[in-house]
């Protein structure tokens, strides 16, 4: 293979790819340059201003995966010499995915054969998938109905891992079951890899993006881009690539020799070998200029804080000269283009994002019913212990989430995605997909504080009452949590689809009168304060205000189950917060020691998987033999066990040491923009302005009501205003007078009733901070004080503080 790389990759070509990139990061570093100072600027600004939106009223894990890993297993994989061969993959709480020889060697602490860092991969499921796609790389080469393709899959279950410029993984199992769950725990991976950069850091991250973003739209590409993904080496080789290698396929692909399957496997290879060459280009190069802006990161913060007065009028006063004359243009554009398209693409968004979310509820409800069940026949708490130490990855488990995240998928923005460059919408679907796995990490979190505290100081007399109680307290503050979380991801949806198509149609009129207004700009403030920013800034704000009202009339709707924004439940739960601060629970051994002699060793036998082995140590791979010439399904053994969920189960457990935390990433925006801030504060205006009256969650549809409403697919919930119903009558309907209490094994999820869970988790929940950090980090759009009187207005029958949280 390295003689096929070396004829098609020679010194001239190397030299060329050399020479573009260096190109495209000397473009990246001026503009990184750029946006790191007015990054800093805005950091410090926000630092003495202030700022902040409605209080969450779910508790947050600190260490989400703490001595966790997430799967292990054996599947076959395809290596290079056409053959299979068994391996043992292990993914830890990184989330990358590596591959043994054997699970022996996993635990002999050997080196991995190799390690798959998802960003940007697609999981694929079938040869006909996988032949699509390659047929797009390659246009002209596509293959003849009926030809044999360069890869014969062993089963009839293949799993491939795909990705545009990088080198692909071909992995199969022999079952249908095995494939389902691999290729949920694969689709996990590849979620939190593209989850974007942390927004922990508030100068390198805003200033990156916008850098990326900046240099797209440099380019002619103002839309969403589905490569903003990993971390900043993987991204701006990226960058590189998606110029560079259509210009390398006209040179090479016209040279490929062979049948049309050797061409699509050598072009592949010539792909991947290009991708490494230039990912490591762009991290030497970007480590440079990031060392470069850090080194001047004190001068430029003293500057600022000397100054920051003046620098905050003197960019107030430009603003207010481009706003003259960008605001008439953006508001004609707004009226004719945007206003007519933004309620049937939010409606778009609403519909699946609010099913998954009310999906989320009924998983995290149906988990505590099947718990109390259990605790009816032995309620000790070794039982509570042995069952909170299974739900409490309950978030990241992704085979028991798949239905939440399944009811995402179908979002579809089909006709509008040419008008408005939205490359795809999968850009949304995994942004929510990241938002309904943490909010169903807080609403477990929150419940174990809550438990935990409760066990302490009552024991387990009336076990089922306290787990009841905990629950309802849970349940509603996930409800408002969840609408939070909701309407400021649709907010960031629809900025991050019209921002782009408004700057794109507005930038050929106005780019001529821009460099004016830099003259009205000091020198010293200059790098502060950039034109092209403060243009972004005012179409921003021209458009936040439709959006803002539209999402606010989507709450009043008794379909979307979202919670007005006049109703604030701030503080509404105080001593709660006070749990906050407490170490995570360890409910399969608290107060163990593992300090001391030997305290490593027991540290990694207490590591435990988030899901459960697919096979056992010891089950035979392929006969006789590690390699064999693609093997029938016959060939391939298979041995399982069942565990107490019903899923495959050797031990649960393996031995890692720990190689760092990753927990769940705040969102950073997929294309680049950065407008958290925005909105931020658009929610800490309005919250300053409204009545703080708390709301009810919950539902008192009957049970007729409940099931007709699953009969219309769900659609139709029911108010959030309605009264909950009580601990004692949800406690009559899910646990019938224990006579004689049924036996229920302690994992395997039982179904409640049919018209309890839709009753308890009618609620769809709303998505977090989109990540967008605006262009314009300077405030956010007012709304109207007639529509903050008239959510108030309406809002004023909401029940008095003490009805919310009876057991707070």
């Amino acid at each position: 293979m390295g003689d096929v790389i070396s004829s098609h990759l020679d010194e001239a070509k190397q030299e060329m790819i050399t020479a573009r990139t260096r190109e495209v990061m000397g473009r990246f570093g001026r503009l990184y340059e750029q946006q790191y100072a007015v990054a800093l600027f805005n950091k410090v600004r926000f630092d003495i201003e202030g700022g902040g939106g409605p209080q969450a009223q779910l508790l947050q894990r600190k260490i989400p995966l703490e001595n966790r890993s997430i799967f292990s297993g054996s599947l076959f994989q395809y290596l290079e010499n056409k053959k299979w061969r068994n391996r043992f993959l292990f993914i830890p709480d990184s989330y990358n995915i590596n591959y043994y020889d054997s699970k022996a060697s996993h635990d002999r602490r050997l080196h991995p054969k190799g390690s798959i860092s998802c960003a940007g991969y697609k999981v694929l499921t079938s040869m006909e998938q996988y032949l699509d796609l390659f047929s797009n790389i390659l246009p002209g080469m596509k293959a003849k109905e009926g030809s044999s393709p360069f890869l014969k899959c062993a089963t009839q279950f293949p799993l491939i891992l795909w990705h545009p410029y990088a080198h692909h993984y071909y992995f199969c199992v022999v079952t249908e079951k095995e494939q389902q769950k691999w290729h949920a725990v694969l689709q996990d991976c590849v979620r939190h890899a593209n989850d974007g950069l942390s927004e922990e850091d508030k100068v390198q991250t805003p200033a990156f993006t916008d850098a990326v973003r900046l240099y797209r739209q440099a380019q002619g590409h103002f839309g969403t881009w589905e490569m903003m993904c990993g971390q900043p080496a993987q991204i701006l080789s990226n960058l590189v690539m998606e110029g560079l290698l259509p210009e390398l396929r006209e040179l090479i692909s016209p040279r490929l020799k062979g049948k049309l399957h050797e061409k699509q496997r050598n072009w592949m290879l010539i792909s991947d070998a290009v991708y490494s060459l230039v990912q490591g280009q762009c991290q030497a190069q970007y480590e440079a200029v990031l060392q470069k802006c850090e080194a001047a990161c004190s001068s430029l913060e003293a500057s600022i804080r000397t100054d920051v007065d003046q620098i905050i009028t003197s960019k107030e006063y430009v603003t207010n000269k481009i706003r003259e004359v960008v605001l008439p243009k953006a508001e004609k554009l707004l009226k004719v283009s945007i206003q007519p398209y933004i309620g049937s693409i939010l409606d778009a968004l609403m519909e699946p994002t609010s099913r998954g979310f009310s999906e989320v509820r009924d998983v995290f409800f149906g988990e505590l019913v099947d718990m109390s069940k259990n605790t009816l026949n032995e309620g000790t708490k070794e039982t509570v212990a042995q069952h909170m130490d299974k739900i409490s990855m309950l978030a990241f488990h992704p085979v028991k989430m798949q239905s939440c995240y399944e009811k995402v998928e179908p979002l579809s923005l089909e006709g509008l995605q040419q008008r408005f460059d939205v490359s795809s919408p999968s850009v949304f679907v995994q942004r929510a997909q990241i938002l309904m796995r943490e909010q169903m990490d807080h609403a477990v979190y929150t419940f174990e504080q809550i438990l935990h505290q409760c066990l302490e100081s009552q024991g387990t007399e009336d076990l089922c009452k306290t787990i009841q109680r905990c629950q309802d307290r849970v349940i509603k503050k996930y409800d408002y949590d969840s609408s939070t979380v909701r309407k400021r991801f649709f907010r960031e949806a629809l900025l991050q689809i019209f921002l782009p198509y408004m700057l794109k149609q507005l930038s050929p009129s106005c780019a001529s009168e821009l460099p004016r207004f830099q003259e009205l700009i000091f020198e010293d403030f200059s790098r502060f304060i950039v034109v092209g920013n403060i243009f972004e800034d005012v179409v921003l704000h021209s458009i936040m205000k439709d959006i803002m009202l539209a999402v606010k009339e989507a709450a009043v709707q008794r379909r979307h189950n979202l919670y007005r924004d006049s109703i604030v439940l701030s503080s509404s739960d105080p001593n709660l917060h006070l749990l906050g601060d407490n170490p995570s629970i360890d409910w399969a051994g608290a107060g163990e020691d593992t300090e001391g002699e030997g305290g490593e060793a027991q540290k990694r036998r207490r590591t435990k998987q988030v899901v459960s082995m697919i096979q056992v140590e010891g089950s035979p791979g392929l006969p006789n033999e590690s390699y064999k010439e693609v093997p029938g399904v016959n060939d391939i053994a298979e041995e399982e066990q069942k565990d107490g969920d019903g899923e495959e189960n050797s031990d649960g457990k393996a031995s890692v040491d720990k190689n760092g935390s990753a927990s769940p990433k705040a969102l950073v925006n997929q294309s680049g923009l950065s407008n958290s801030r925005v909105l931020k504060e658009e929610e800490a205006n309005k919250e300053q302005g409204q009545t703080k009256v708390p709301m009810k969650a919950g539902s008192d549809a009957q049970s007729a009501s409940a099931e007709e409403e699953k009969a219309k697919g769900g659609d139709s919930q029911s108010m959030m205003e309605e009264p909950p119903p009580s601990s004692q009558e949800v406690s009559e309907k899910v646990f019938p007078p224990p006579s004689p209490p049924e036996e229920i094994s302690s994992g395997a999820p039982e179904t409640a009733p049919e018209s309890l869970p839709k009753e308890m988790s009618g609620f769809p929940l709303p998505p977090q901070d989109s990540g967008f950090q605006s262009p314009t980090s300077d405030g956010a759009v007012a709304e109207d004080e007639e529509d903050e009187e008239e959510d108030v207005n309406r809002s004023t029958a909401s029940p008095q503080p003490g009805e919310v949280h009876p057991e707070g």
